[in-house]
């Protein structure tokens, strides 16, 4: 086949493949098999291929193009034009390439333990301060006996290709010396992701990659009408009954984990609430038409102080779409909703509604609210899509009184003219703060108006009035006072409690009449408290909302005016 027809046979595809009906299954088959006998003469070329195809096995017309589609996926490694275009498709997470990303501690430790060999530093990308840094660091990675000379003349990547042992990269190497500090955990992350240390991964068939992220065992519903251009209704979606909620064995749990690792590091991303999930509270939950979300909660060391966080990877027919993640707290929830670029613009907003009804089902959340960065703030690529109106057009409004008012103004413009389209500096401004939507009347105790870090600079306040720089002294201390306020035995508390129970005791010592609570009342404080180093933290989350008194004096905290 020559080249011309090869990409002739791609533009077909593409042109179609959005397109579901009656004899489009056949001619999809047909040019997916044509393509996988042909060479695509650019590396554009071959990731446009790349990308249909992984759209095609997320939405297949039927089980023969699936399978096809499949074959064609588990096959691009092997392509002569994937080695040929290989430097060129760098960082885009095609199998077959390779990834270089500056990961962060627990994620390099994570590629070190599954694919040691396939991590290199990736010098050429190593700036002058990252060499600096990490030429100072390196003779704390080695026991003294090795002083590393410098009057041996050896450059910083001589160093490193002459100290690991056999079978080890550089990167390796540097990552497992670094796990053998002798400092804190929390210190030893700090240190490695001030490096910010580009490494580079071969994305070999086995190691991370966006071709064949696939969840096992997915439940696949085959698209035989066109995909649904109408928006959904916010209210019908967040009423919408869940097929099934299970709670993943933690062995489950790890590999829908490691799942939504693979789905955002091969895109350059590294996110907090995957990172460090637990797999002892991971759920997958099934909502019809072959769309799943795999729902991960924190590891309880890894939490926040009063908020609390869960993650959902977003998956369609078992291939990965994108995200969303719930910060929870008073029965309210900032949401954050992204979508790969392959898939979006298909079901784009079905998924969203669906998400938001997850969350207010399984969180009993009524409120929800976006942060601006998601509507363009700081954020080019949002404010380019005009973000912000495909939220206000599903029911979010904003608060300010400011926003309001332009909204209003643009909402007129378009109702004379349909063909009015705001312009940047409009948008800008309409997305320089919150958006919320309310189930119920609307209320200011709700994530997104809280200003959380004071709860943070109470704990600092409460520590440095009493104890100035003696931090550990005042957290033991804080904790034994706050263990008989609410009659809580110490010693029966679980390590991940006791974390919990130490970073808690400082700010409900701080509350307003505390000391002055019922013992019932006291006691839920303290069921909460331990809650937060429970194993699922939604219990956490549910404890806090019933807690009446608890709440108002969280929000009477949060409103002060902080004290310098």
């Amino acid at each position: 086949m020559t080249t011309v027809s090869a990409s002739h046979a791609l533009r077909e595809l593409e042109r179609i493949a959005r397109n579901f009906g009656p004899g489009l299954a056949t001619q999809k088959r047909e040019l997916v098999a044509t393509l996988g006998q042909s060479s695509l003469r650019q590396a554009t070329e071959l990731l446009r291929l790349h990308e249909v195809l992984c759209f095609a096995r997320a939405y297949p017309d039927d089980a023969e193009l699936r399978a096809s589609v499949v074959r064609a996926l588990e096959d691009f490694a092997a392509r002569k034009d994937t080695t040929k275009h290989r430097r060129a498709l760098t960082d885009t997470g095609v199998v077959g390439t390779s990834l270089s990303f500056p990961f962060h501690w627990i994620t390099a430790c994570w590629l070190v333990e599954h694919w040691p060999a396939e991590l290199h530093v990736d010098w050429p990308e190593v700036g002058t301060r990252e060499r600096e840094r990490l030429e100072a660091l390196l003779p704390l990675l080695v026991p003294e006996a090795e002083a590393l000379d410098p009057e041996l003349g050896l450059s910083l990547t001589q160093w490193l290709a002459a100290l690991p042992g056999e079978g080890e990269t550089d990167a390796t190497f540097l990552v497992r010396r670094f796990a053998r500090l002798s400092m804190s955990a929390r210190a030893r992350e700090s240190l490695y992701n001030e490096l910010a240390l580009p490494l580079r991964l071969e994305l070999v068939r086995g190691a991370p990659t966006r071709t064949l992220a696939v969840l096992s065992d997915a439940p696949v519903t085959f698209q035989t009408q066109p995909l649904a251009q109408k928006r959904p209704a916010l209210s019908t979606g967040l009423r919408r009954r869940l097929r099934s909620v299970r709670r993943l064995e933690p062995r489950d749990g790890r590999r829908a984990i490691e799942l939504a690792r693979t789905s955002l590091i091969t895109r350059g991303r590294d996110l907090d609430g995957i990172m460090y999930a637990s797999p002892d509270d991971v759920r997958l939950i099934d909502t019809g038409d072959g769309f799943v979300m795999t729902c991960m909660g924190l590891l309880p060391r890894h939490r926040a102080l009063v908020e609390t966080l869960y993650v959902f990877l977003l998956i369609k027919n078992g291939v990965p779409v994108g995200y969303f993640q719930a910060a929870l707290l008073f029965g309210s929830a900032e949401v954050n909703y992204h979508v790969f670029p392959t898939f979006r613009g298909a079901e784009t907003a079905e998924h969203y509604v669906r998400a938001l009804g997850v969350v207010g089902r399984l969180f009993g959340a009524q409120s929800f609210s976006i942060h601006p960065y998601q509507l363009g703030h700081e954020n080019p690529d949002a404010l380019a899509a005009g973000a912000f109106w495909f939220y206000q057009k599903l029911g979010f409004q904003p608060d300010d009184a400011g926003a309001s008012k332009l909204l209003r103004s643009e909402l007129r413009k378009i109702a004379k003219n349909p063909k009015h389209r705001s312009s940047r500096s409009v948008l800008r401004r309409l997305a320089s703060g919150y958006l919320f939507h309310h189930l119920a009347e609307p209320r200011n105790d709700v994530a997104g108006k809280l200003p959380l870090a004071r709860f943070s600079l109470v704990v600092s306040r409460h520590l440095g009035q009493r104890f100035g720089s003696d931090r550990e002294r005042g957290l033991r201390v804080c904790a034994e006072e706050f263990g008989e306020l609410t009659g809580v035995v110490l010693g029966q508390l679980t390590p991940d409690e006791r974390v919990a129970w130490e970073r808690w005791a400082p700010l409900a010592l701080a509350l307003p009449g505390v000391t002055s609570w019922s013992k019932a009342e006291l006691r839920a404080l303290g069921a909460v408290v331990r809650a937060k180093g429970a194993t699922n933290e939604q219990d956490f989350a549910r404890r806090l909302d019933r807690h009446r008194r608890l709440r108002a004096a969280l929000v009477a905290v949060a409103g002060r005016a902080p004290e310098v």
